[in-house]
């Protein structure tokens, strides 16, 4: 064998070496990106199972609740009344309305059924509820009064502390973690959203 096939031999396999090693690489970050990206999906489905919750919470309550077991307790145990409004609308002698309004109490619910009604929402553990999927830490849970205009508005949060995203992570990442509500704005919306 001559010098020019020894070399054509060896820079062949080295060519394989590194394209083997640029697919597996290529293929392994897609494969991350799918993984994270389902287990984003679970958290996202958690965080809206909170919010509605939170929201339920404060119908009944006339606040959010930033206590775990008070949800939990709630959701398992609580009540949800179904009321009727009724307006009635009087034209006065000198051409002013006078308008009654009349709220009915028709009845009750409990919180779990009207929660756990969703179909997307029967898979899950209440006793799990606190816990982020896969990682295990716990939800951050914020609520509290703002003021706005000069009115007591109340506020929630519901915060992955540990995103598994890399873009998530850090005070400045771009995405942020997921999260649910504002602790500085009246908002019920998630940041995926």
């Amino acid at each position: 064998m001559n010098l020019t096939k020894v070399l054509t031999f060896v820079f062949l396999i080295v060519a394989v070496g590194i394209g083997y090693f640029l697919i597996n690489s290529i293929i392994s970050s897609v494969e991350e990106e799918k993984r994270i990206a389902t287990i984003e999906r679970r958290v996202i489905e958690k965080l809206q199972f909170i919010r509605d919750a939170e929201m339920a919470y404060q119908d009944a309550h006339g606040q959010y609740t930033s206590d775990w077991n008070k949800l939990i307790n709630f959701i398992d145990t609580g009540k949800i009344f179904i009321t009727q409004r009724r307006e009635e609308t009087v034209l006065l002698d000198y051409g002013a309305e006078e308008t009654t309004i009349t709220i009915d109490t028709l009845g009750s619910i409990s919180v779990r059924d009207s929660i756990y009604n969703n179909p997307a929402y029967q898979k899950f553990d209440l006793s799990d509820l606190m816990y982020v999927p896969v990682t295990r830490a716990k939800f951050e849970l914020f609520a509290d009064k703002i003021q706005r205009s000069g009115v007591d508005v109340d506020v929630f949060e519901v915060k992955d502390p540990s995103p598994i995203n890399p873009a998530r992570r850090g005070e400045n990442s771009v995405k942020g973690p997921l999260r649910v509500g504002s602790r500085t704005e009246v908002t019920t919306a998630g940041n995926w959203e």
